[in-house]
């Protein structure tokens, strides 16, 4: 749900009105199911309105009491009904009693002479590569050696660290000035990297 999420998120400029994932943990026939509470405070947020127009003109996705920005979520168990969390950024509403919103942090209403663009066609030509002690030379040049791609995401070690050995720094360098696009993002589920703060950090 949290890849539909934010591919979706993506695809849909201006959006106007608000498009919400929702899910559950258990049946909707089980006895215990948190199909209802989700299902329900979906309905409820969704159909606010300010103004006239939609409190919420955004894709977002609730669970378990937490309203999140779509592309902002991560699914982190599969055993609990909390089983989503938005680590880099806070819930844009707590539902209890009541409806805690954190206001400030919805994106703005879109203006009337800014018309619903959808993106249909995404490149798929995109690879994650995890790095780990032991990686090898052969794995990391066979994937950056498919004909068609045309760019990488390196997971990296805490703030941006990653491995320095001449084959990995010259073949990073040989497939930037090809022209392919490669960011560093960190493993970690909490925090970003920082280019350049470690000694072993990509610079």
């Amino acid at each position: 749900m949290v890849y539909t999420a934010s591919a979706l998120s993506f695809m849909f400029e201006n959006l106007a009105k608000p498009i919400i994932f929702t899910g559950l943990q258990l049946p909707i026939g089980d006895l215990r199911t948190d199909t209802k509470e989700n299902l329900i405070t979906v309905i409820q947020i969704s159909s606010l309105r300010e103004n006239g127009l939609p409190v919420v003109q955004e894709l977002c996705l609730f669970f378990e009491y937490k309203f999140y920005r779509g592309n902002r979520t991560t699914k982190v168990n599969a055993e609990h009904f909390q089983a989503f969390n938005s680590p880099n950024y806070p819930c844009l509403v707590k539902s209890g009693v009541h409806l805690k919103w954190n206001a400030q942090l919805l994106l703005p209403s879109v203006s009337n002479n800014e018309l619903l663009k959808v993106q249909y066609t995404l490149d798929t030509n995109v690879v994650i590569i995890k790095l780990f002690p032991g990686i090898s030379q052969t794995v990391v040049t066979a994937i950056f050696a498919i004909p068609t791609l045309r760019g990488g995401a390196l997971e990296t070690y805490g703030s941006g660290n990653a491995i320095t050995v001449d084959w990995f720094v010259q073949l990073m360098q040989e497939v930037i000035q090809k022209g392919m696009y490669v960011i560093n993002v960190t493993q970690c589920s909490v925090g970003s990297v920082q280019m350049g703060h470690c000694e072993i950090s990509i610079k």
